[in-house]
Order: structure tokens, then C-alpha cells, then sequence
């Protein structure tokens, strides 16, 4: 299993299921339960800009500074997900 999920960027550990879920029930190797369930994305339109966006609004509202979740967001451009469609 990834360490982190291929969308997002979050620890696949801090995911409340451990991980999202392929069409058959399985978790996912690569992407977390806020991004994937059932082999789809949950947001399937969205962009890497603004996947990193929520990341850092989200770090925000558990109190980390903007600039920290800039820094831990800066990567979600190059994930799996977001490679596949530049």
C-alpha cells in the first residue's frame, strides 16, 4: 500500500477507513476514503489546483498556518492522479 494517497497527498494512515475502495470492495493501494470508494473519485472533476486548496483549507481548520499547508500541499501536482492527466 502507498504511504500516501495518490490524489491528495494524506497519509493513507490518517484515513478514517484506511484507505478507499476498488469496485470490488478491496481498498485501494493508491488512493484514500476522501478521494476514492466504489473504483471512482468522489470528485472526479476536480483539479490538482484545487485538491490542493482543500488540503490546505484543511490543515487550516485544524490549526496549522496557511503556509504549512502550502508546504505539505506542494506536491499534489505530481501525484499519480494528477501525472496521468497533463
Amino acid at each position: 500500500m502507498a504511504d500516501m494517497c495518490q490524489s491528495c497527498g494524506m497519509p493513507m494512515k490518517q484515513g478514517p477507513a484506511g484507505g478507499g475502495t476498488d469496485t470490488d470492495g478491496t481498498k485501494s493501494a493508491e488512493f484514500c476514503s476522501y478521494c476514492y470508494a466504489d473504483g471512482a473519485f468522489l470528485a472526479p472533476d476536480i483539479t490538482a489546483a484545487e485538491m490542493q486548496q482543500i488540503g490546505i483549507d484543511a490543515m487550516k481548520e485544524k490549526g496549522l498556518p496557511r503556509p504549512i499547508g502550502w508546504l505539505l500541499t506542494r506536491n499534489v501536482p505530481r501525484l499519480s492522479r494528477w501525472r496521468s492527466k497533463s
